[in-house]
């Protein structure tokens, strides 16, 4: 739920945003059975809320296919006679809704459900979906990510739904509660706390896990395979919990020992770790063709490439940070719409960038200071606007584009610039504390800064995340930004 903070007694502030950032805020839905988000208007679902998952996969190693249940429990907002999930590439044997038999249908990217009576918006809802799912179906976008072994899973940003049904949109987080049951050589792992395993006696096992926080369906991971787990001690008694391919433990043993100390560094500067755990799961998988990405979020066990991780740390710590900085923008407080994206991944590579900079590590042109990559990315703001857009205002080719990721950081640089570093720290602090567990968009840490700094940043940031040109960096008059062309500008690489 987004909070909104109160102007400070005495402090007169002009918080009415500018125009540039009313007309970017989320159009109504006019897409049908979507929520008319301003990237992908067909996500989501109009009519209900999802208030808790309760999952369970079983790995059949036989046929490499995995048999699951899926209890959504949703609060209607009005009467609904039929509602609709979120669902791809499942095939569905059975739809019940509380108890009962239901009607159901499959088309694009929607199942339609349609139970014996009308739910009403005063109660809630339990819907039980039957379903078979093959990994390696090969489906056009995936949210599976098939290993010789079992598989894992990478939702983001649209395939949650390919996984299992739901109301797949990171503005409706929900409670997961997920079960994994595979055969005894093998280990199902998923976000959270393992709360039960029992052996079933048949050469299976199952365990469940349970997060105490609310996740996006973009964020749910779970996987089977021949991993180990490495258990060890963070910050202030925090649990850390590696999920790693047995077979490779010992060489990447040194890369999962930078996260206590990176973990202690993050929270000097953004506060408590928001969640009961935290580690990394190397996915048991060397294929290039399973995953495009080196790491993705997923909710307190971050999915990594192992090649990658075998690196040395100067090569992997700025990146590490990255994904570890998620917890607290993009999994704690989690974008309303995914026109706020650059808010996870403009905070998560700015604070990649200072870690980096504190340490001295060159990047690929030989940058080693915080200063010097944010000039060099300012000389390529008018190309990056011309190539993918304003900061804010991404399309769906372009969403993760650069200009999310280091031209986030540089809206983030000069809104430090602008206001100090002590105003911009307090600023991060009240926003990730006004937001935990929560969502937020643009307009609300637009209002943020405005309240915590003292004066109205509204077309300051205006201009920098909505405007077709790069805006005057504050305290650098000599930095100067590259004239676009109609050549795209290459892309940025390990700043």
């Amino acid at each position: 739920m987004i909070t909104l903070l109160r102007p400070r007694p005495g402090l007169v502030l002009a918080l009415v945003l500018s125009a540039a950032l009313l007309s970017a805020g989320a159009p109504p839905a006019t897409a049908v059975d979507g929520l008319g988000d301003p990237v992908f208007p067909s996500l989501g679902n109009t009519g209900y809320r999802a208030l808790a998952y309760d999952l369970s996969f079983e790995y059949r190693a036989d046929t490499r296919t995995v048999d699951a249940t899926a209890v959504i429990t949703a609060r209607p907002s009005r009467t609904l006679t039929s509602l609709s999930l979120d669902a791809l590439g499942l095939d569905v044997r059975s739809v019940r809704v509380d108890g009962r038999a239901a009607a159901f249908t499959t088309r694009d990217e929607k199942l339609t459900v349609t139970p014996a009576k009308p739910l009403h918006g005063d109660a809630t809802a339990r819907l039980t979906v039957e379903y078979t799912a093959d990994p390696r179906a090969g489906l056009p976008h995936t949210g599976w990510v098939p290993t010789p072994d079992g598989f894992a899973v990478a939702g983001q940003p649209t395939a949650a739904h390919t996984v299992f049904p739901c109301n797949d949109h990171p503005g409706d987080k929900a409670r997961f509660t997920i079960a994994v049951t595979a055969p005894d050589n093998l280990l199902g792992v998923a976000n959270g706390e393992l709360t039960e395993t029992e052996r079933l006696g048949d050469g299976r096992t199952l365990r469940r896990y349970v997060s105490r926080e609310p996740v996006a369906t973009e964020l749910v991971q779970v996987s089977v395979g021949d991993y180990t787990v490495r258990e060890r001690t963070g910050p202030h008694g925090l649990p850390l919990r590696d999920v790693v391919p047995t077979a490779r433990a010992a060489e990447l043993e040194p890369a999962l020992n930078l996260t206590a100390d990176q973990l202690a560094w993050a929270e000097r500067r953004l506060g408590p770790f928001p969640f009961e755990t935290y580690g990394l799961m190397p996915v048991n998988t060397d294929d290039p063709a399973a995953f495009a990405f080196t790491g993705l979020e997923t909710q307190t066990l971050t999915l990594y490439k192992p090649t990658f991780l075998r690196q040395a740390e100067p090569a992997i710590g700025s990146h590490m940070m990255h994904e570890l900085v998620h917890s607290w923008f993009g999994d704690s407080v989690t974008p309303a719409t995914w026109a706020d994206l650059w808010l996870n991944e403009g905070h998560a590579e700015y604070y990649g960038f200072d870690y980096r900079d504190e340490r001295g590590w060159p990047d690929t042109m030989g940058h080693t200071t915080l200063v010097d990559r944010m000039r060099h990315v300012y000389g390529l703001g008018d190309q990056w606007r011309h190539d993918a857009g304003p900061v804010a205002s991404p399309t769906a080719a372009k969403l993760f584009d650069d200009q999310r990721y280091a031209g986030g950081a540089l809206v983030l640089f000069a809104l430090r610039e602008k206001v100090g570093a002590d105003t911009f720290d307090r600023i991060e602090r009240t926003f990730l504390s006004e937001h935990r567990h929560g969502n937020a968009s643009t307009r609300d840490y637009v209002r943020t800064a405005s309240e915590v700094s003292g004066q109205d940043l509204s077309g300051f940031l205006a201009d920098w995340l909505y405007g077709l040109r790069t805006p005057p960096m504050p305290g650098h008059p000599d930095w100067t930004v590259a004239p676009a062309s109609s050549t795209p500008a290459p892309v940025a690489g390990a700043l």
